[in-house]
Order: structure tokens, then sequence, then C-alpha cells
């Protein structure tokens, strides 16, 4: 699976076989689960990647912001 660059097939590879056994699925249903589970990693890849492109700023907390120079701070 590494060869051919599937990582969501090897991820979840485990668990899919697992399943099978346990529910006696046929071999169709867990080549289809294989197939599934590539496919949603290769999206969820694709979207990290649209993200990681589109260079967001970060997000910050409320403690992240300093508000010690503004008037509303000023005692009176």
């Amino acid at each position: 699976m590494d060869e051919l660059k599937l990582y969501g097939m090897k991820a979840a590879y485990d668990e899919i076989i697992a399943t099978a056994v346990k529910r006696q699925h046929e071999p169709a249903r867990v080549v289809g689960d294989l197939l599934t589970a590539e496919i949603n990693e290769k999206q969820a890849r694709s979207i990290r990647y649209q993200i990681a492109m589109a260079k967001l700023p970060l997000a910050k907390d409320v403690a992240d912001f300093t508000c010690g120079s503004t008037p509303i701070n000023a005692g009176g």
C-alpha cells in the first residue's frame, strides 16, 4: 500500500479487517470499505492542502489579545 501511496487504506486496514472477520463480510464489502477509506483520506488531504495554500491567519484566543493600552481599561 505504501508503494501505491494508498495511505487511507493502510491506516484503516486493521480496523476494516477486524470488523470484516467479526461480522463475516464478503470480500467485495471489504474492498469497498477500503476504497471508501482511501477516498475519505484523499478528500481530507485535499482540504488540508487547500487550507494551507489559503494562508489563513492563525486563530486566536481571548488570552492572545493585548488590551493593556486601550482607554477602556483605564481606571476611573
